[in-house]
């Protein structure tokens, strides 16, 4: 995806997010995130928003979490201020530097990862708020799917969360036609589905048995490389 794209949608996903929790129940589960309320989810956002912002500024994680308020007013007001402040650093040149978790070591890689977290959590929040989740945007979700399969995925082998796949799995999105693989050697498995159905089953939101998806091949390889884990 044409980083351009990125702030726009952000601020576009960022304003659907927040107007769950001013028009919703603070205090709703969200289905996918055990334990937490629609409130967690925003203050969750907002911290990791804070994060990224030291990251660019400092060229450095950030040693704390910004603890957010839990009062509904005074946490909109402040996640406001945090948008605010990645969207001022985000405003600058994606191949300036930055401290990040994994390559690329710049300011291009947060646009990337903040507008790819706001939009899952925005489908989050509208399902939380009682909400149908409005679509996700072909384009960001293929891009989403590929953020997967080139840095979580290798992310989680790196520090020792998942093992190195003993196969590969190929992955077509129908809607948009992005193609990606993860693994070594030929796949022995894929799946097709559009872009949004594919990124919602690689971060746990739809089932890998979901009607809307199609597999051919080794099932039971297809499981255990989804089975990774992919995602933290």
């Amino acid at each position: 995806m044409e980083t351009a794209g990125y702030l726009p949608a952000l601020r576009r996903e960022s304003t659907a997010l927040r107007g769950c929790l001013a028009g919703g129940d603070p205090d709703a589960p969200v289905p996918h995130c055990p334990g937490w309320t629609l409130r967690d989810l925003v203050g969750h956002l907002g911290a990791g928003h804070a994060r990224a912002v030291t990251a660019i500024r400092a060229r450095r994680p950030a040693h704390r979490s910004p603890v957010p308020p839990r009062e509904p007013a005074a946490l909109l007001r402040w996640f406001d201020e945090r948008c605010t402040a990645l969207h001022a650093v985000l405003d600058a040149d994606p191949a300036g530097p930055a401290w990040t978790f994994h390559p690329p070591r710049t300011v291009g890689f947060w646009q990337r990862r903040r507008c790819l977290e706001t939009l899952v959590h925005r489908w989050d929040a509208q399902l939380a708020a009682g909400d149908t989740p409005g679509p996700l945007d072909p384009e960001l979700a293929a891009d989403g799917v590929a953020e997967v399969l080139d840095t979580f995925a290798p992310r989680q082998v790196a520090v020792g969360r998942a093992a190195t796949p003993r196969c590969a799995v190929a992955f077509e999105a129908t809607d948009t036609g992005g193609s990606w693989t993860y693994g070594p050697g030929a796949p022995a498995a894929a799946v097709t589905g559009r872009a949004e159905e594919l990124l919602l089953m690689l971060w746990r939101r739809l089932p890998a048995e979901d009607p809307r998806l199609v597999w051919k091949g080794d099932a039971d390889a297809a499981d255990a490389v989804l089975r990774g884990p992919l995602v933290p």
